[in-house]
């Protein structure tokens, strides 16, 4: 079974600190993931940016990508307050290894952008391209669903598992309804990322799988994409592939091939070759 990480971030520079609980070092390689993913059985990666701290990290991420293509791809991003980056959405996937768009929208005054609609140009741009757009939707669900319904042909993604973001066991699925009420759309999945995060138990984090479960009965294996955001996780990178190979008993099969590589890779676009 091929495996696929939905989330990693490489930098070279840290001309902010890196946010949250992400590793404070001055730099991750392209070289350094791969030594990683190698070392927990990870067969490929979709690289996010974290232009926050690095504005260079998205030339570094299509070097990557370039250079190590049966091994890395991208979800990128480009300035979203400036309509005139329109012009860049339709040949968007012809730079190598670029699958599609991501903005985390993490800090208030992103979120004012969103909730005052000054984004509102990029979604239906995005759809006619056929671009899948990645966000931490579970901050603003009740927006998230609005830009869903609105553009039906967009594929959305709702990061880490599209939960509490600041929270951490039951605190973490507080809107745990209203996310895998969002299913119903057929036009959203949700990247399972960051997962062992939402605990503070050690692993296995038995108190979070009933949870996940939910969101696997409420998505189905064909919109839920396992990964890591292996930078800020609480445990190590082979725990994290073996929490969902392991130990989830209603994750077996075709099922937990697809949420494992094969489903990120359909809904992305991204041709990657499992045989």
């Amino acid at each position: 079974m091929k495996i696929i990480d939905a989330q990693v971030h490489i930098w070279r520079q840290t001309i902010s600190p890196p946010t949250g609980k992400h590793r404070k070092v001055s730099q991750v390689t392209a070289e350094e993931m791969l030594k990683e993913m190698d070392e927990a059985g990870v067969d490929a990666a979709l690289i996010h940016p974290p232009m926050s701290w690095d504005p260079t990290s998205q030339d570094m991420a299509l070097e990557a990508a370039k250079k190590y293509p049966d091994r890395y791809a991208v979800m990128g991003s480009f300035d979203p307050k400036n309509p005139a980056n329109k012009a860049l959405i339709p040949t968007w996937r012809k730079q190598p290894g670029m699958m599609g768009l991501r903005w985390a929208l993490l800090h208030p005054p992103e979120q004012k952008l969103l909730h005052e609609g000054a984004l509102d140009w990029i979604w239906p741009e995005a759809e006619r391209a056929g671009l899948a757009i990645g966000m931490m939707g579970g901050i603003f669900l009740k927006e998230f669903r609005g830009i869903a319904e609105r553009y039906p042909g967009l594929k959305l993604i709702l990061d880490h598992c599209g939960l509490n973001r600041l929270g951490q066991d039951a605190e973490a699925f507080i809107h745990l309804d209203e996310m895998t009420a969002l299913a119903k759309l057929p036009n959203v999945a949700v990247k399972m990322t960051g997962a062992p995060h939402y605990s503070t138990q050690p692993y296995p984090f038995k108190n979070i799988q009933d949870g996940l479960h939910r969101i696997f009965d409420a998505y189905g294996p064909d919109r839920l994409f396992w990964g890591t955001d292996i930078t800020r996780m609480p445990c190590t990178y082979r725990q994290c592939v073996t929490f969902f190979t392991e130990e989830l008993p209603w994750l077996k099969g075709q099922d937990l091939e697809k949420v494992m590589g094969r489903s990120l890779c359909k809904w992305i676009g991204w041709d990657y070759k499992f045989s």
